[in-house]
């Protein structure tokens, strides 16, 4: 975020509960106003005054709008612009740049004050400013150099000689002094740095970079899906041209269906339209989440993408198409079944396994035809965006 301020970022949290959205992340740029090169302003992680004054006041204004919010730090990283880079700049794995200022830091977390720097920084954030959570970015980025400072100080001062190791005492530590100040909080990580390990740190991750790719979206979610356990699992955020078409801006949320959603929308500044798209499927992301997020998970063809894909929960199935190639099956007759029309196209071709009377909703869940179909394939005329609700014959 490049020009962000308390005020517009509460009118957007305003804007962002009553299109039911319940949480917003403050990402990059609100503890600084500019650098000299990728991340050297950053390490002392206090907010920029002429940005938010009072983050403790902003933090109870988006409360008030009925959203929890959480805070972007980079964990590992510090720059020679700040001026905790004084008392850290020996204690570093590796530093990128040839002139200062602009050189950028990797912390070395076998150093026990730099663990204990790093954690006081968060209790600051939860604790005191009143974030409900973090998004603790590049955990990957600790990561050995070719020849390890350390081992030509015979590891002075360091209290592990593994990198691997000081990196799970700092997360470990991390999440129990944070639950000490908010049991529920949440904690995020991204897609790069995924993995059973993972898992016992934090409460959710997130796809891994892909704007405005709702394909790779997709991809990067079901890998996630498939390999996080009962991880909440999120999207990379949402965006979309201003010119879109209804249809076209909700494309992008249905690539995300099966997982939870986020926006980077300036909600502000977005069409009318638009917004009655993100409120409906919104609604309807709560209404089927445990098809969509909580039951079996069953996506299809990883080496195409995964161009249909399967929600279950007891209670209903829910089929999405994203390819126009595909012959989606509706399974078994004993449960009702809803198809989401994906493609971007109008019609779905559909293998029905019985009988069954097929309501039409469009992209904004209006109700169209209803139409009554045969045992076997069938070309349902569903809407671009839109879905339909299979209920079977008797």
């Amino acid at each position: 975020l490049q020009d962000v301020h308390a005020q517009p970022l509460e009118e957007e949290a305003r804007l962002a509960a009553s299109l039911g959205m319940k949480t917003m992340i403050l990402d990059d740029g609100w503890q600084k106003e500019k650098s000299v090169s990728f991340y050297s302003a950053v390490g002392d992680w206090m907010p920029v005054a002429s940005r938010f004054p009072d983050m403790k006041k902003h933090v109870a204004a988006v409360h008030a709008a009925g959203l929890k919010y959480m805070l972007w730090l980079s964990v590992p990283y510090m720059g020679d612009e700040t001026e905790a880079w004084k008392r850290f700049k020996d204690k570093m794995l590796v530093k990128h740049g040839e002139t200062s200022p602009g050189n950028v830091g990797v912390l070395d977390p076998r150093f026990p004050d730099v663990r204990e720097y790093l954690i006081r920084t968060y209790e600051r954030a939860v604790g005191e400013w009143g974030f409900d959570g973090l998004k603790l970015d590049f955990i990957d980025s600790f990561v050995l150099p070719e020849v390890d400072p350390a081992v030509a100080e015979n590891y002075a001062g360091r209290d592990f000689k593994s990198l691997p190791l000081a990196v799970d005492r700092l997360m470990k530590d991390v999440v129990a002094r944070l639950k000490k100040i908010n049991p529920e909080v949440l904690i995020e990580f991204r897609q790069h740095y995924m993995g059973p390990a993972i898992r016992q740190y934090g409460n959710m991750i997130r796809a891994a970079d892909c704007p405005a790719d709702m394909a790779f979206n997709r991809r990067r979610i079901c890998d996630l899906r498939l390999t996080s356990g009962t991880t909440a699992v999120h999207s990379d955020m949402l965006v979309w041209s201003r010119d879109e078409t209804p249809e076209g801006a909700a494309r992008p949320i249905l690539s995300a269906l099966f997982s939870t959603i986020q926006y980077s929308m300036i909600l502000a500044d977005i069409r009318p339209e638009h917004k009655k798209v993100i409120r409906h499927w919104l609604e309807f992301s709560q209404a089927h989440r445990a098809a969509l997020l909580q039951g079996e998970f069953r996506p299809h063809h990883p080496e195409c993408g995964y161009p249909w894909i399967e929600g279950e929960s007891a209670a209903e199935r829910i089929v999405a198409v994203y390819s126009k190639d595909v012959c989606a099956r509706t399974g078994a007759a004993d449960k009702p079944v809803i198809l989401v029309n994906a493609t971007g196209e109008k019609g779905l071709l559909v293998e029905f396994a019985a009988p069954a009377t097929v309501a039409l909703f469009d992209v904004c869940g209006a109700a169209g035809e209803t139409v009554e179909v045969s045992k076997g394939l069938c070309r349902l005329p569903v809407s671009a965006s839109g879905y339909a609700r299979v209920m079977w014959r008797d």
